[in-house]
């Protein structure tokens, strides 16, 4: 009497596929599930896909080239340009005001002295005092105007001391108040090359006006 054949067949699953329990079938990726791929080697965010660095919506848009339509020395006749132009149905969102030759400015207000300097703390003492008098006033059962005249000495009183401290501290080495601002030595506004004609027009009628040129 013959052995019965070992009709028994092995079914191996191929590397890094991970065959359905009790079907031995690959499973097939669903579309709806597979994460996006970014163009450009990016990976998407939260929000999609990121852009480059100095890199902004608009400036992806605008991809193409800008010619100078007007330049200024002071940002203000910058702003009247581009108000102009939007004043006339200008499409001003393909204009753009640069600002070239940044410098910093420190304008002097005047000296400063351990008197001013508590001045000032006090001034911003009474503020902040003013501000929790008014919140004590609004949710305390107490006299309100007494309240607030009362933080608001308090805060006059703490914010002298304080100023004065913090004065003293420097030693010397900065006896005065300034305004630190940051300048541009020209400004120029930009418009796409399709529209920049149209955009000097529109500017030299302006420069007309302004001379009172008819």
């Amino acid at each position: 009497m013959s052995a019965p054949d070992d009709h028994t067949i092995n079914i191996t699953p191929a590397t890094g596929v991970s065959p359905n329990p009790g079907t031995g079938v690959p499973p097939v990726d669903d579309p709806r599930t597979t994460p996006p791929q970014a163009t450009g080697g990016l990976p998407p965010g939260p929000a999609g896909v990121p852009h480059l660095p100095g890199e902004t919506p608009d400036q992806a848009a605008r991809s193409g080239p800008t010619v100078v339509v007007g330049t200024y020395s002071e940002y203000a006749q910058a702003q009247q340009a581009v108000d102009h132009l939007a004043d006339n149905k200008f499409p001003v969102e393909r204009t753009s005001i640069i600002g070239t030759d940044l410098r910093l400015v420190e304008t002097v207000l005047g000296r400063l002295t351990t008197g001013r300097a508590a001045a000032a703390g006090a001034g911003g003492g009474a503020w902040f005092g003013l501000f929790i008098g008014v919140l004590f006033g609004l949710f305390g059962k107490s006299n309100w105007f007494a309240v607030i005249l009362t933080t608001v000495l308090v805060g006059a009183v703490w914010g002298a001391i304080f100023g004065a401290i913090a004065h003293a501290a420097t030693g010397g080495r900065r006896d005065f108040t300034s305004r630190s601002s940051l300048q541009a030595a020209q400004y120029a506004v930009l418009a796409d090359a399709e529209v920049a004609d149209e955009a000097k027009a529109l500017l030299i009628r302006l420069n007309w006006q302004v001379s009172g040129a008819q």
